[in-house]
């Protein structure tokens, strides 16, 4: 089924391609993004929470490493119901974080290193502590009930639909003062906005547009699939007017804007994805799309059971998104985010060859085409929380799940390994700067617990160290800005069926880059395409530099390398 589920895509993404122009090239094309996590940055206040000053305070750490934009997940007023994903106003900043003066510094200080700061657009829903929905739930008459989706209840007093939130549970909750449901796809403290309703999106676009002139470099959308929801029709992702809000967005805010846009949308498929950032569609320039994420989800319990890795499988992802946006759109690529857990926990080895992994983690995904994303800590190869019980998380999604669970019969133990190994708390702990009391984080206890490895996995440890995961990305993110091969080069697997190993080249006019990664914990001996029997410069390796491929080749643990060869 997902073979032919696969062929049926590609096809797809064939038809949205056919007869494209050549493709522009972007500023954003050879860069690296960088995304912050706030809460657990750095904390300069000692309150056991991070703010913007901290952040300002480790920008030459962000700029040593070369990186081009930090993305912010949201720094705006909000209960923090869900850690800030519930914004109760948008032109204003979380007392927490810091101030607005504080943010135009942060702007100015990054610019000046320069770095631009990307902020995370949440306007598929708000905070119910927005003034928008305070009005909207105050009558039925009230000018702004329409900001919201409200709903009479079912023929037996119900909700209206069996909408289910992705928390967990019922997407209406009854609001006594009018009698009426509300819609919220998350928290029941998430309503969501009805886009259908041109004053939101005035709203909206006004909104982005004072952002914009405070000299942002552009926006990451949250779950932005989700604004065209049809929910009479049970639809959530990609409703019919989708496409047609983007594009008035990119109309009336950033189209005539340098600046980098970047959609999540969990339901995106190839040929959608070209749909969203299709050079003549005048809508985003690229999508998170998590098809390599959600491949590796159990079938009955979804991201809370471990399931066995599958390396043929991820490959087969990653390859048919390299291929579909070969030519026209753009890749996001990236191991994890504020959503997901440690890319060395996941996809490589964190307690046998930690260091290793990650670097080869990193080896094969910034050689991709795209734009890399490197989430807080990935860079110094931080590793997944071992929590030991449900007191010590702090995520609602998490929270929920784990009553849901336990009230259908599953043990406490085995939701927790399954929160261990997937849950977003796992990427929410505590950046790790120093062997200090906390990692360095804060002269306090933080809001959430610090991984207890922080002693010997920190940052100052790995910047003295010229051999070290930090050294490695470094050197990858140096490599993009100077082979436009890594950038454009047409990519091609090699040894799909192949269970231990990633082997793809990227082409551009007489380079060849030939890339290599072992996801194995154990030697692996590769007999060597004829094609990919060549020398040349080994550009990156995590054990010793390979300069020339013959017949085999023998890797060690998660071995991993690039050979740049000139053809004739």
């Amino acid at each position: 089924m997902d073979q032919l589920r696969d062929q049926l895509e590609d096809q797809l993404a064939a038809l949205v391609q056919e007869a494209a122009p050549p493709l522009e090239r972007q500023w954003w094309h050879s860069s690296t993004v960088y995304q912050i996590y706030p809460r657990s940055f750095c904390d300069l206040n000692g309150d056991g929470i991070g703010d913007i000053p901290g952040i300002i305070s480790k920008l030459d750490y962000i700029a040593s490493l070369g990186i081009d934009v930090i993305w912010l997940s949201p720094i705006f007023k909000s209960p923090m119901d869900d850690n800030g994903y519930d914004i109760s106003d948008y032109r204003d900043i979380a007392p927490e974080f810091g101030t607005l003066a504080d943010f135009d510094l942060l702007v100015a200080e990054a610019r000046r290193r320069g770095i631009g700061i990307l902020l995370d657009l949440v306007v598929n829903h708000t905070s119910d502590e927005h003034p928008w929905f305070q009005n909207s739930r105050a009558s039925l008459d009230n000018p702004f009930r329409d900001f919201y989706v409200w709903r009479k209840p079912g023929p037996d007093g119900g909700p209206p639909n069996d909408l289910q939130s992705t928390f967990g549970g019922p997407a209406w909750t009854l609001d006594e003062t009018t009698g009426e449901y509300y819609l919220h796809l998350f928290s029941r403290r998430q309503p969501d906005l009805n886009w259908e309703n041109p004053k939101v999106r005035a709203e909206v676009h006004d909104m982005m547009n004072w952002w914009l002139e405070r000299g942002i470099s552009g926006f990451r959308m949250d779950v932005i699939d989700y604004i065209g929801k049809q929910v009479d029709q049970g639809v959530v992702t990609d409703g019919a007017h989708l496409h047609e809000y983007l594009q008035a967005m990119n109309r009336e805010t950033f189209g005539g804007r340098n600046v980098l846009t970047v959609g999540e949308a969990w339901s995106a498929t190839p040929a959608s994805a070209l749909l969203y950032s299709g050079r003549e569609r005048q809508e985003l320039s690229m999508v998170f799309q998590f098809e390599h994420v959600t491949r590796q989800w159990d079938e009955t319990y979804g991201k809370w059971q471990p399931k066995t890795f599958d390396l043929v499988e991820l490959k087969s992802v990653l390859s048919k998104w390299q291929n579909a946006l070969a030519d026209d759109g753009w890749n996001s690529l990236f191991w994890g985010n504020h959503d997901l857990p440690r890319a060395v926990s996941k996809y490589g080895d964190a307690t046998g060859y930690p260091v290793e992994s990650a670097k080869m983690l990193a080896t094969v995904l910034h050689l991709l085409k795209g734009t890399p994303f490197i989430y807080q800590g990935e860079e110094i190869g931080m590793t997944n929380m071992p929590f030991s019980a449900i007191e010590q998380y702090r995520d609602i999604e998490t929270l929920n799940m784990y009553q849901l669970h336990v009230d259908a019969g599953r043990s406490a133990e085995d939701f927790i390994m399954g929160a261990n190994a997937n849950g977003r708390d796992n990427a929410r702990t505590p950046m790790q700067w120093n062997s200090a009391a906390y990692g360095g984080f804060s002269t306090v206890e933080p809001w959430i617990g610090v991984n207890p490895n922080y002693a010997s996995i920190n940052a100052d440890v790995a910047m003295s160290d010229e051999r070290s995961v930090w050294n490695h990305y470094r050197q990858l993110i140096a490599l993009r800005k100077s082979h436009p091969v890594i950038v454009y080069g047409k990519y091609q697997s090699w040894l799909d069926d192949n269970k231990d190993v990633f082997v793809y080249t990227r082409r551009q006019d007489r380079d060849l880059l030939v890339v290599i990664g072992s996801f194995s914990a154990h030697e692996v001996s590769l007999d060597v395409p004829e094609e990919l029997k060549v020398s040349g410069n080994c550009l990156i390796s995590n054990y010793q530099p390979i300069e020339a491929l013959g017949e085999t080749v023998v890797l060690k643990p998660y071995e991993a390398f690039a050979i740049l060869h000139r053809m004739p």
